[in-house]
């Protein structure tokens, strides 16, 4: 069976307290080829909406004017849990802190699959940070 690797792409507008407003961009990769990309709760639309209302810029790198990409990967586990959130690439003054953060407490998702059966799968997730 030939694998499918798919990418959900999406992006997200932060209206912020204080006249401040961000841009946030990610990207959800799998790493791993499955036949079935992990979903999160409530589907994409509703990650989109649990990152809109959770996601928080933090004060610290607003003041620094710090902007940029973090990157973090993931295990979605068989059973949907998510596990090992590691930053691959981080910009710091806490925005590698918040991105682990909203990831790690996402909840529980929808496992990828693999001819059928439900396997652990490891993520990239891509969070642009833009003031």
């Amino acid at each position: 069976m030939k694998s499918l690797l798919r990418i959900a792409f999406f992006s997200l507008t932060l209206e912020l307290a204080l006249s401040f407003s961000a841009t946030v961009q990610a990207q959800v990769i799998a790493v791993d080829t499955v036949d079935v990309l992990p979903v999160p709760p409530k589907g994409m639309k509703g990650f989109t909406k649990y990152l809109l209302g959770n996601l928080k810029y933090p004060i610290t790198a607003r003041e620094a004017g710090t902007q940029g990409m973090v990157v973090l990967t993931f295990v979605v586990t068989a059973e949907g849990k998510v596990d090992s959130v590691e930053v691959l690439q981080g910009i710091g003054n806490g925005c590698d802190e918040e991105a682990v953060r909203v990831i790690t407490k996402s909840g529980t998702w929808s496992p990828g699959m693999k001819d059928g059966k439900a396997v652990v799968t490891r993520m990239n997730f891509p969070l642009n940070f833009k003031l």
